[in-house]
C-alpha cells in the first residue's frame, strides 16, 4: 500500500518537475547575445532614469512580475490591455502601481531605439530583467536572468481568480499556491522578503486593528505599539488610496529588515507575520532575519525559479511590438 502510495504521488508531480527542467533548459542568460547582445545594459539604464524619478519603479517592477508569473506564467499578460476584461482589471491586480508598468514601456522604446535590437527581446523578458535591477538598486543582489521567454496573447480578468496571495492566507493556503509553480516552502518564505520594500492599502489589512474578533479588535500576533501606529496611519473610513510602508524600518532597501520585524510582530499582513508564528517555518524566518547572504542567495534561487514558470518559448506566443497589445 505504502508502495502505491509513492508512485501515485510521482505521477502527480512528474508534469510539474518536467514542465519547470524543460523551462530551466529552453531559459539561458545569453540568448540574446547574437540578436541584442546590449540588452542589459540597455534596460538597466531605462530602468535607473525611471527609479530616479521615482521611488516606486522599484516595488511597482517587482510586484508586477510576480503578479504576471503567478496568472498564465511569466508572459507579460499583465501588462495586456482588453476594455475592462484583461488580468490587470481584476480587483488582485487593480492596484498594481502604473509606474511598474511604465518602466517596462520605457525599457521597450529603449531596445526599440537600437536599430538591432527593435522588436528583438519580449516584454516577459523585459519585465525579468527590469525586476533583477530595481532588486539591485535597492540593495539587493544582483543576479544573472535567465532570458528566452516569449509573449503572451491571451490576458482575462478571469484567468486571476484564485491565483493569488491574499493577505489573510496561512501558511498552508501560500505553500500550496506557490507549489502550483514548483516553489518549496523556502523559495515561498525568500519571496515574500520581497515585502521589504513597497506599500499596501489600508483597507488590505484594517481588520487586523480594528475588527479582528468579537473579542479582540487588535490582532494578538500584531505587535500592540506598531498597531497603534498603524491606526493612526489608517483612521476608521480613511482614503481608500492611503497606502503606508509594508517594512516600517527601511521601507526603502532590499534586505534582512522584513524578517526581523517578523519577529517583533510587525508584519503587516496575515500572511506576513503567519511565517513567524506558526512553528514549521519559524526556523527559515530566523535564519533569513539573522544572515542576509541566506536570505539573499535563497531570494536569487526562487526568483530564478519563478521566473520559468509557464513560460512559452521557441514557436509559442510572441515578440509584443507594443507592450500592452497582441500584434
Amino acid at each position: 500500500m505504502e508502495n502505491k502510495s509513492i508512485i501515485v504521488v510521482s505521477f502527480i508531480l512528474l508534469p510539474l518537475l518536467f514542465t519547470i527542467a524543460s523551462a530551466q533548459t529552453r531559459l539561458r542568460p545569453d540568448f540574446y547575445r547574437t540578436t541584442c547582445p546590449n540588452v542589459e545594459s540597455i534596460v538597466r539604464s531605462a530602468v535607473q532614469t525611471k527609479f530616479q524619478q521615482t521611488f516606486v519603479t522599484a516595488p511597482g517592477t517587482l510586484r508586477l512580475f510576480f503578479h504576471d508569473c503567478f496568472v498564465r506564467g511569466c508572459d507579460a499578460s499583465v501588462m495586456l490591455t482588453g476594455n475592462g476584461n484583461a488580468e490587470k482589471d481584476h480587483a488582485d491586480d487593480i492596484s498594481l502601481a502604473g509606474d511598474g508598468f511604465d518602466t517596462v514601456i520605457k525599457a521597450k522604446a529603449a531596445l526599440d531605439s537600437n536599430p538591432q535590437c527593435r522588436n528583438k527581446v519580449s516584454c516577459a523578458d523585459i519585465l525579468a530583467l527590469a525586476t533583477r535591477d530595481v532588486v539591485a538598486l535597492t540593495g539587493g543582489p544582483n543576479y544573472r536572468v535567465e532570458l528566452g521567454r516569449r509573449d503572451g496573447r491571451i490576458s482575462t480578468k478571469a484567468s486571476v481568480e484564485n491565483q493569488l496571495p491574499h493577505p489573510d492566507f496561512n501558511l498552508d493556503q501560500l505553500n500550496s499556491m506557490f507549489a502550483r509553480h514548483g516553489l518549496t516552502q523556502t523559495d515561498m518564505i525568500a519571496l515574500s522578503g520581497a515585502h521589504t520594500l513597497g506599500f499596501s492599502h489600508c483597507g488590505r489589512f484594517s481588520n487586523r486593528i480594528y475588527n479582528f474578533s468579537p473579542r479582540r479588535k487588535i490582532d494578538p500576533t500584531l505587535n500592540f505599539a506598531y498597531a497603534l501606529q498603524l491606526r493612526q496611519m489608517c483612521p476608521r473610513n480613511v482614503d481608500p488610496r492611503i497606502a503606508i510602508n509594508m517594512d516600517p524600518t527601511t521601507p526603502r532597501t532590499f534586505d534582512n529588515v522584513y524578517y526581523k520585524n517578523l519577529q517583533q510582530g510587525k508584519g503587516l499582513f496575515t500572511s506576513d507575520q503567519i511565517l513567524f508564528t506558526d512553528r514549521r517555518s519559524r526556523n527559515t524566518v530566523k535564519l533569513f532575519a539573522s544572515n542576509n547572504g541566506a536570505f539573499q542567495n535563497a531570494f536569487v534561487a526562487a526568483i530564478t525559479k519563478l521566473g520559468r514558470a509557464g513560460v512559452l518559448t521557441g514557436n509559442q506566443g510572441e515578440i509584443r511590438r507594443d507592450c500592452t497589445q497582441p500584434n
